[in-house]
């Protein structure tokens, strides 16, 4: 579903990964639940691509055809709520077999705490058929990986429904994926217009307002995405790198604290700005720890050379 598009690349921490490859991505959920209650969604960070797909009984999964890069995992457990966690899909983490392992913790608290995978707003319960059916085909478009005919159709859902949130902010993911930052922001606001109390347009206008250079702007919104879900590794990123960009280091370190507990891999990589925050601090064994554990996470990512030379400089 749209609504669980992880959807902003916020900094320049959070890059592409480079190479015409395709991988397999192999997953497994671990925890609190049966299996046979969960549905998957894969969500590409940098580009437009969505899938689902089952959990088989022994709680696996699978997705092919994957081209490198970062793609946030949605666990969905209906009338429940949902568990976010990033996977890496790259040479260094595949190996020769080209397949990424991965594992996903299950708990259901953390899905409560998380709703808006699971639940649908009265908002949204009263969207026509006709452009509900229309939000269907973006999806079906987006996993067949036609993000031009996935616009097509969340323009006619939104032109049969122009209150229809989720669609709204459907466009906005897929313009700032294409790098249209300014349209995006049109159609996240919209979508906040349609249904102040979503999240997903809350966070993702403040996500790029906040990759715009408008970090005052954003505070705004990502301090009211914190309070709406603290659960939320998107969040917490976000405001963090935000009170980061404003000199505001003391908020800003156990923001992007609670970043890394709730997803260590995440795409912002909040490592990178909580080494920079201990390194002005002159901490430099706390500085060097969170470069490794960047660099444990995604051994070939678009930064690890410069974090291996600032790791060569911290250790002299």
């Amino acid at each position: 579903m749209f609504r669980a598009i992880p959807s902003l690349i916020l900094a320049a921490a959070a890059g592409a990964l480079c190479g015409g490859s395709q991988f397999q991505l192999d997953g497994h959920i671990a925890g609190d639940v049966h299996a046979r209650s969960l549905r998957v969604t894969l969500f590409s960070v940098e580009r437009p691509y969505a899938e689902s797909t089952d959990v088989d009984p022994r709680g696996d999964f699978h997705f092919h055809n994957l081209a490198p890069g970062n793609y946030t995992v949605a666990v969905v457990r209906a009338g429940l709520g949902e568990i976010r966690r990033t996977v890496v899909v790259s040479s260094a983490v595949a190996g020769n077999s080209g397949v990424v392992r991965a594992t996903i913790p299950y708990d259901s608290a953390e899905a409560a705490a998380n709703p808006n995978g699971g639940t649908v707003s009265v908002q949204q319960a009263s969207i026509p058929r006709h452009a509900a059916a229309k939000y269907a085909e973006a999806q079906r478009r987006l996993a067949e990986r036609d993000p031009e005919g996935a616009v097509r159709s969340l323009e006619e859902a939104v032109s049969i429904a122009p209150e229809y949130s989720a669609a709204w902010n459907a466009l906005g993911v897929i313009a700032f994926q294409n790098g249209d930052g300014s349209r995006a922001q049109t159609f996240f606001r919209r979508s906040l217009e349609a249904d102040p109390a979503a999240y997903e347009p809350l966070v993702n206008l403040g996500g790029v307002l906040l990759k715009s250079g408008s970090a005052a702007d954003a505070l705004e919104f990502n301090q009211r995405a914190v309070h709406d879900r603290p659960e939320a590794a998107l969040a917490n990123a976000q405001l963090g790198m935000n009170y980061f960009k404003l000199g505001r280091f003391e908020e800003a370190e156990p923001c992007l604290l609670a970043a890394k507990r709730l997803d260590r891999a995440h795409f912002s990589q909040p490592q990178v700005f909580l080494a920079e925050i201990y390194a002005r601090r002159g901490n430099r064994r706390a500085a060097i720890r969170e470069l490794e554990d960047v660099l444990e996470v995604r051994p070939d990512g678009p930064l690890s050379d410069s974090i291996r030379r600032n790791l060569a400089h911290l250790v002299q």
